[in-house]
């Protein structure tokens, strides 16, 4: 009886086992708890910029994306005077940029490429890059990515939100991961981006 039960008890936990491998899932599996994990956002932390509506009386039409790298804040334009604000991290000197783009395409936990001169940059500081990371709470890109024309710069979340309102980026604008989440429900592909210095 002893023996039919351990047999029984094998082969289910065998068969739970190939079911767990072969169901596709999202998100990271945490071998300190032997759970699979869906990520809401990277457990960093929230912006030290609390996120706020507030009125806005510039020129920019509802849906348009304004940021201002000086002030380090970006502002989503909305209806009847007001604008959603966000506290961002920017470029750093050198790596500042202006223009007038649009959202060309927005992902969910968007995979990073960083580009050939970035990787050769940072292996001058003895930093070696990744050709390529896949998307994951552990990816700097964070939970949301909003492509900028065809540009290299993306407004992304960030693993390291403690850099809101800092000029620490390659030229992409960060936002913390709840943040970021927060505006790509707002922000349709086609938006305007009006990037200012």
């Amino acid at each position: 009886m002893n023996r039919f039960y351990f047999v029984m008890v094998a082969l289910m936990a065998g068969v739970f086992a190939l079911t767990a491998q072969a169901a596709p899932r999202f998100g990271y599996f945490d071998h300190s708890t032997n759970t699979w994990v869906t990520p809401k956002y990277h457990p960093g932390g929230k912006s030290p910029v609390k996120r706020k509506r507030v009125s806005y009386d510039g020129p920019y039409s509802p849906g348009t994306i304004v940021i201002d790298t000086s002030e380090r804040r970006l502002y989503h334009v909305l209806p009847n005077g007001k604008a959603m604000k966000y506290g961002v991290g920017v470029g750093k000197d050198g790596f500042q940029w202006a223009g007038t783009h649009r959202v060309t395409r927005k992902a969910e936990w968007p995979s990073w490429t960083p580009p050939a001169q970035m990787r050769a940059r940072e292996r001058r500081k003895g930093r070696i890059l990744p050709t390529y990371m896949p998307g994951g709470p552990n990816n700097p890109m964070g939970a949301r990515a909003l492509y900028i024309g065809s540009t290299l710069y993306r407004i992304h979340g960030t693993t390291e939100p403690w850099t809101i309102g800092s000029a620490v980026s390659s030229g992409c604008i960060r936002l913390a991961n709840e943040d970021v989440i927060h505006l790509y429900k707002n922000v349709q592909v086609g938006a305007k981006i009006i990037v200012k210095r």
